[in-house]
């Protein structure tokens, strides 16, 4: 069976964990085909933004118990060790793929977001939850580590001391208490609704400027040691945008008074 959609209309690409029924826990078929969805959206020109969501009552369980039983038969270092998606293995580049698209990534969460669940969820840019989503750091429970890209992540995202006791405990936690700490942007009875309504506002702004507004982010993330390097960065970036197409036509739209229209 299917495990994941993927739909672009209007530049929105829609993924889709399409699990439901087991509230879309990660089986090897699942890891599989959430990273193919990523990696097909890498050279997808016409997708300027991701809603990505699960159906049923859960965003994502994390790793399916069962598949967890099988796994546990195999060599660790020979499952985990190769590197097969650049800097990641498989089980890293589920939440990582998200994090490394050229286009921003909206995340809508309802139900749970379990260990590789919430792993994935942070891979976004954008984390919308309802309510009553539980959450949790879930590894210690069956005596591991979070391994699919939590601590390169969770640090970005929330303070030490925070990452320490969910960690150390799997405590579960709601959404409010997960936006009170960075790890949801915001609070939303509807949140897919509020995914697909900021889709849209994204998708209508500049593509060159969006993607490159991303990858400078993540640049100055990455470099926040080295006040120089990204001061120069966003300089470069910037000549990149300045007075080509895509500007041009953001500025006479804002004259006219209308939508601006991208090629």
């Amino acid at each position: 069976m299917a495990r994941v959609s993927v739909e672009v209309e209007n530049h929105i690409a829609r993924v889709t964990l399409t699990r439901g029924d087991k509230m879309n826990a990660l089986d090897p078929e699942m890891l599989e085909a959430i990273v193919a969805a990523g990696e097909g959206l890498m050279d997808n020109e016409d997708a300027r933004v991701v809603v990505l969501s699960g159906e049923g009552k859960a965003f994502c369980a994390g790793l399916d118990v069962m598949s967890f039983g099988a796994m546990a038969g195999n060599d660790p270092e020979e499952l985990l060790m190769p590197r097969t998606y650049g800097n990641a293995n498989l089980f890293q580049q589920v939440a990582l793929v998200w994090r490394k698209l050229p286009v921003p990534v909206i995340c809508a969460l309802q139900g749970v977001a379990y260990g590789g669940g919430l792993q994935i969820a942070l891979g976004a840019d954008v984390r919308f939850a309802a309510p009553e989503t539980k959450m949790s750091i879930m590894e210690m429970k069956w005596g591991i580590v979070p391994d699919m890209g939590g601590m390169a992540l969770l640090p970005q995202l929330t303070r030490s001391d925070v990452i320490r006791k969910l960690t150390y405990t799997a405590t579960s936690f709601d959404a409010a208490q997960a936006a009170d700490w960075g790890l949801v942007t915001e609070v939303v009875d509807d949140p897919l609704a509020a995914a697909m309504a900021l889709a849209e506002e994204i998708a209508g702004k500049s593509p060159s400027a969006i993607r490159a507004a991303k990858a400078l982010i993540g640049f100055a993330e990455t470099h926040a040691n080295d006040e120089d390097a990204v001061l120069l960065e966003e300089s470069r970036v910037q000549t990149t945008l300045m007075g080509k197409a895509h500007q041009m036509e953001v500025i006479a739209a804002n004259l006219q008074k209308r939508a601006p229209i991208f090629k």
